[in-house]
């Protein structure tokens, strides 16, 4: 069993910056990919970011490739997303997620465990 903790959203100005983390609990964090989805109102979940337990493989969707970055520190069991340059299309509630095995795993049916998420706004 896996528990996430997000934190770290807040509202931001177009063209800032912000990092959210999540927090797992669990002895066996750095066998689980780590994924970064989003929701914004009235939309699906949609995949941001993840990275593989594997030699730390990131993957990014085309909306932010280049300028959100995502990182993980097994040793603190916390998974990072540094998102810079925000759009007002980035607005969402963040969402950390973990899977058992390698790859990016954009899918939503892919991931075992869900955070209840952090909202993040970016104003115009």
């Amino acid at each position: 069993q896996v528990q996430l903790v997000e934190s770290g959203g807040g509202l931001v100005q177009a063209g800032g910056s912000l990092r959210v983390s999540c927090a797992a609990s669990g002895r066996t964090f750095s066998s689980y990919t780590m994924g970064w989805f989003r929701q914004a109102p009235g939309k699906e979940r949609e995949f941001a970011a993840a990275i593989s337990w594997i030699g730390g493989r990131t993957y990014y969707a085309d909306s932010v490739k280049g300028r959100f970055t995502i990182s993980r520190d097994n040793a603190k069991n916390t998974v990072y997303l540094e998102m810079n340059s925000l759009k007002p299309e980035d607005t969402a509630v963040y969402y950390c997620a973990a899977r058992l095995g390698a790859g990016g795993g954009a899918g939503t049916l892919e991931y075992n465990y869900w955070g209840q998420g952090t909202q993040v706004t970016v104003s115009s």
